[in-house]
């Protein structure tokens, strides 16, 4: 038991260390792409729509991010976005609900199966890639290419 009060230093640094400002970053950069898409002619409407309406939270974006073009089980995408297997589960589910992807047998092994993207949901990748391109511009604008080129240099050093 202490005889005084513990006497804090300045915590300032909560909210600013590295950690806090990239999941700030991240948020902002995926809200945009989000918003890139609710207003995307090359998304398939119904998916724009949901998009427009916030029922598409940034969290689908884990599919869209994951999903091979060849597919894979789901517990190699769950491992990819470093979730639960029932996690991504219930996102797989959402994404099947929605017509993103759909479960297809695994040729390797017959009892598995694979998440794989339907023709809806390579025409949502295809808007993804879009609005992610147009979100990394406004980003490169907002801080200056050569502060953006620093960023994404180290990013990728950091987090292969």
């Amino acid at each position: 038991m202490r005889d005084k009060p513990f006497d804090l230093p300045d915590d300032r640094w909560r909210q600013t260390h590295l950690g806090r400002l990239l999941g700030h970053a991240l948020r902002r950069f995926d809200a945009r792409v989000l918003q890139l898409m609710a207003a995307s002619s090359q998304a398939p409407l119904a998916l724009s729509n949901l998009a427009a309406r916030d029922k598409v939270g940034a969290a689908i974006l884990h599919i869209t991010r994951h999903v091979p073009l060849t597919g894979a089980r789901l517990t190699e995408l769950a491992r990819m976005a470093g979730m639960s297997k029932q996690a991504m589960g219930d996102l797989a589910d959402q994404g099947q609900a929605w017509g993103l992807i759909t479960r297809a047998p695994d040729p390797a092994d017959a009892r598995a199966c694979r998440i794989v993207f339907t023709e809806n949901g390579l025409a949502w990748l295809a808007a993804f890639r879009a609005a992610v391109a147009q979100a990394e511009n406004e980003f490169r604008a907002a801080v200056g290419a050569e502060v953006a080129t620093v960023i994404a240099l180290g990013l990728e050093a950091y987090a292969p």
